[in-house]
């Protein structure tokens, strides 16, 4: 399948990145760090793309200890692994950062080094829902699911605000920025306190607060990873109508209509109607088996988010169609026929429940694991073929490598050429 159609390639040479970033810790802190200290670490001959690939590297070795340690993300780990996780996305952050400075000394800027750092982030977020729950040992449930709902709708709505606005804007809190400099602090203290099953207590309770009679039981009685997932989802809530916002206006400055904007939209909230409905269909893959499916909901992220990438450095329309939804359509259609059997047609008697409902293929049991497993190599093989297919159309149109500078920058023969 080609990706960027021929016709398309020249809008990749009037690429220009437009970023606006309103966090003041990231101003005043993180920006002067990359800038005195970090980037010299790097040498110039080292590839922007390069640098992101290495900061990655970090987070798929935490997550490398989070299959050995807590596989089913409800048990605690040595409190060196946490700190692991503390440093290891702290570096990710730095280096992901870092790129860009990185791609401007070098002149090594272009379309190219902004798909691919979105692309590894796409994929970042979800290893880090999986390590975030292993840290409140949330365990193989609805608490990692809703976690997982939250942090892809944060990425895919801040892709969807870029392709509108023309301009990757941070607001004054961020997933970027002040999210992951969170998880690192999450994780840090873990390490501290020795283990995931603190965050599982009462916070009201243990910080010392007593029990008054105008505090709701159920308000005392939420642990400390219920109170984050609750100040998780005002931010969720906050960014995503800043971000519906920032659209609606830049459309109407250029005198388009603003609603239509917003049905690019309604492709993560389909995906994310059947979601729920397969898990509660298949209580099996909810409790024993979340990891592989988090992965393909993933990676199903992933793709749209690479293709609404790719829709913007070329100017095409918004993509809201995504071939890797169509497994989790069947698998909802074939888990739906023995519960319409059981509950619809129980209530009509024996001799019209025939008419409701049909039997599943995939039953419960083994096959139902391997359809999952099946998903997500389908999931890697699609995305896997989108991201070569264009790198290497970027890479041949452009005349550039992918994780080495083919035509490194001189300054003196620069400034004959502006002579």
């Amino acid at each position: 399948m080609v990706y960027i159609r021929q016709d398309k390639l020249p809008k990749l040479k009037e690429y220009k990145y437009s970023g606006v970033d309103h966090s003041l810790v990231s101003r005043y802190i993180l920006k002067p760090f990359y800038t005195n200290y970090v980037i010299h670490c790097f040498p110039m001959s080292m590839a922007p793309n390069a640098i992101t690939l290495s900061g990655f590297a970090f987070v798929v070795a935490n997550f490398i200890t989070l299959l050995w340690y807590t596989p089913t993300l409800d048990q605690d780990c040595p409190p060196w692994v946490y700190a692991s996780w503390a440093i290891g996305l702290f570096l990710y952050q730095t280096f992901d950062a870092v790129d860009g400075t990185q791609a401007r000394r070098t002149r090594q800027s272009g379309p190219l080094g902004e798909l691919f750092d979105h692309g590894v982030d796409a994929i970042n977020t979800t290893l880090e829902v999986l390590l975030f729950s292993a840290t409140m040992n949330l365990g193989q449930g609805w608490k990692t699911v809703l976690t997982l709902f939250a942090s892809l709708l944060t990425f895919y709505v801040q892709t969807w605000d870029e392709y509108h606005t023309h301009t990757l804007t941070l607001g004054i809190i961020s997933g970027p920025v002040e999210g992951i400099l969170t998880l690192c602090i999450v994780y840090a203290l873990t390490a501290y306190l020795g283990g995931g099953s603190f965050w599982q207590q009462p916070m009201l309770q243990t910080i010392g607060i007593e029990n008054h009679s105008f505090i709701p039981d159920y308000v005392y009685g939420l642990a400390w990873n219920e109170w984050y997932m609750v100040y998780g989802g005002i931010v969720l809530v906050f960014n995503t109508i800043s971000s519906a916002l920032n659209v609606m206006k830049a459309r109407r400055s250029r005198g388009q209509r603003a609603r239509v904007a917003l049905l690019g939209l309604l492709p993560f909230f389909g995906t994310w109607t059947l979601i729920p409905i397969y898990l509660a269909l298949q209580p099996n893959i909810l409790r024993n088996h979340l990891v592989p499916f988090i992965f393909y909901v993933g990676i199903i992220n992933a793709y749209s988010v690479g293709r609404i990438i790719i829709s913007h450095l070329t100017k095409s329309r918004f993509p809201r169609g995504n071939v890797l939804v169509f497994p989790l359509v069947y698998g909802v259609i074939d888990s739906l026929g023995p519960w319409l059997q059981q509950h619809v047609g129980k209530a009509f008697g024996s001799e019209y429940g025939n008419l409701f409902g049909w039997p599943s293929a995939l039953g419960n049991d083994v096959y139902q694991v391997a359809f999952v497993f099946m998903c997500l190599g389908l999931a890697i093989g699609v995305h896997g073929s989108f991201i070569i297919d264009v790198i290497f159309a970027i890479c041949d149109y452009l005349d550039i490598w992918c994780l080495t500078i083919k035509h490194p920058y001189v300054e003196q023969q620069e400034d004959k050429k502006a002579q």
